[in-house]
């Protein structure tokens, strides 16, 4: 049965003839027409899991690195968390408890804001997604809180924050942006464009809708063979010139699936790392349960490294989830599960979920970077000290 989404890219289609990748991915996933994201309330949790639906322990350490950034800092009395992408609160949640429990000092000064990542922006079918638009509402948040709470917004992206004084959270975020699709062909760098024939989603190659996609390649150093597949995500640009204007003072904590470029455009990765997820099932086809699926792509962390450098953002630490969670301490929530006083059954449901968070096969190969902008250059944080 068509869906909503079906009409809306076939109604694209016929007005334009074609549509990149990106703007084909932005609609499945966003479009308020019942895109994937758009019933995220009901069903999210049926497709997929995240660090922070495993266990709570990923939200208590990410807390202890967070009270270090707030000492960094010169534990300033408001110190902001800005969660973008907070989805069903469980980081948030997780957060909070564990800074209340441990960090009573932080939970005075801490504002935690879960942004439901929602963006509205302008769709070319030329160019693709521009993820500068406006949000709903400008805020900056300053209203001091003794007993902290969540604020819950719903955003358009960071546009709506300006003088943040703490630290930006993206977890498992980017991998959703809608990426530009390439080919190698004939040595020149095609775009991967999306069309219909006879009523069955296309893919066809065309020169580039943006020159961005070549130039990003180039600035890589990457020397691709013909026939090699992947992509761009363009989009990473803009929102790190939003995280900048947001941030005064403070730190950003990415943690998503990726690689550095040179393993990312890799032979092994030669028809790219799109993912698609629906019901637990992983899949790579995207023209499949158009709307009803998670689509997803691994970041580039070399070029989220550059440009944060080219807004004023200085990287203080790259290393696997599994080494990050590690060097917080990860070990010692282990050592105290028998003294929790739960029945044996229970305490191996707990460790098994606590082990998904550093397992190379689940999580623990997930990428932490943090970046830092306003303090000292000799900053190094807990997660990262054995880098």
């Amino acid at each position: 049965m068509s869906s909503a989404v079906d009409k809306e890219i076939a109604d694209l289609i016929r007005q334009y003839g074609r549509i990149t990748f990106a703007q084909f991915m932005q609609t499945c996933l966003y479009s308020r027409t019942g895109g994937f994201y758009a019933s995220r309330d009901e069903t999210i949790n049926a497709h997929f899991g995240t660090s922070p639906m495993s266990h709570p322990v990923f939200g208590a350490l990410i807390a202890r690195q967070l009270e270090q950034m707030w000492h960094i800092l010169g534990a300033p009395s408001v110190f902001h968390v800005i969660e973008v992408g907070a989805g069903d609160g469980s980081l948030a949640q997780a957060v909070v408890h564990a800074c209340r429990q441990t960090a009573p000092r932080l939970a005075r000064a801490l504002v935690y804001v879960a942004a439901d990542y929602e963006p509205r922006c302008r769709l070319s079918p030329a160019h693709g997604v521009d993820w500068g638009e406006r949000a709903d509402n400008r805020m900056s948040p300053s209203a001091h809180q003794d007993n902290v709470d969540i604020q819950k917004v719903q955003t358009a992206g960071l546009c709506a924050f300006r003088n943040v004084v703490g630290c930006i959270v993206c977890n498992e975020l980017l991998d959703n942006f809608p990426v530009h699709r390439f080919a190698i062909q004939s040595g020149s760098v095609k775009e991967v464009f999306v069309t219909s024939v006879g009523g069955v989603l296309t893919e066809v190659l065309g020169e580039p809708s943006s020159p961005r996609i070549e130039q990003r390649l180039s600035s890589l150093g990457l020397a691709l063979p013909d026939g090699y597949r992947g992509e761009v995500n363009l989009a990473i640009a803009d929102w790190t010139a939003q995280i900048c204007a947001a941030l005064d003072r403070g730190f950003v904590l990415t943690i998503d699936y990726g690689e550095l470029a040179s393993d990312l455009y890799g032979p092994e990765n030669n028809q790219g790392t799109l993912v698609c997820h629906h019901r637990h099932i992983v899949g790579n086809d995207p023209y499949q349960s158009v709307g009803q699926q998670d689509i997803t792509c691994q970041v580039d962390f070399t070029s989220l490294m550059r440009l944060g450098e080219r807004h004023g953002l200085r990287t203080v630490g790259y290393a696997l989830q599994s080494e990050f969670l590690t060097n917080l301490g990860f070990a010692s929530y282990l050592d105290t599960l028998q003294a929790q006083g739960l029945s044996a059954a229970r305490t191996e449901l707990s460790r098994m979920a606590m082990m998904t968070l550093v397992d190379p096969q689940e999580y623990g190969n997930f990428k932490v970077l943090a970046q830092t902008k306003g303090t000292a250059s000799d900053t190094r944080l807990l997660g990262f000290e054995n880098r």
